[in-house]
């Protein structure tokens, strides 16, 4: 991913990294409900998260793949982008501004050195 961020870091992509970070927040949420394994452990853990246990009991025991899972709303609001970052799960997003930040920093240096030479 740093050679990437790397290579594009001049290019303003917003909307790609977007939806690659929508993409990245579903295959953690994935990960760890696969970690979780078996029905009680979900449903203890969603409970944990403030999900009622109606709906912590009903997501749960579900048998849906774990893609399909990781999009609910119900995994969404348990596992929020909060928990992601405060666990250090990082963003596309925010590694490409700091790159693109520093990027611009150092172009204007240069620039600086630049115009102070031609005087």
């Amino acid at each position: 991913m740093r050679g990437w961020i790397g290579y594009f870091r001049v290019a303003d992509m917003k909307r790609t990294l977007l939806s690659c970070d929508e993409w990245m927040r579903r295959r953690f949420r994935m990960y760890i409900w696969k970690q979780w394994k078996k029905p009680r452990t979900k449903v203890v853990n969603l409970r944990k998260l403030g999900i009622p246990a109606d709906k912590a009991y009903q997501c749960g025991n579900s048998r849906l793949g774990y893609w399909r899972i990781a999009g609910s709303p119900v995994l969404k609001c348990s596992i929020t982008n909060e928990r992601l970052a405060a666990a250090g799960y990082s963003t596309v997003n925010r590694a490409v501004r700091n790159v693109q930040k520093k990027y611009n920093s150092s172009l204007t240096n240069y620039k600086s050195i630049v115009n102070e030479k031609q005087r």
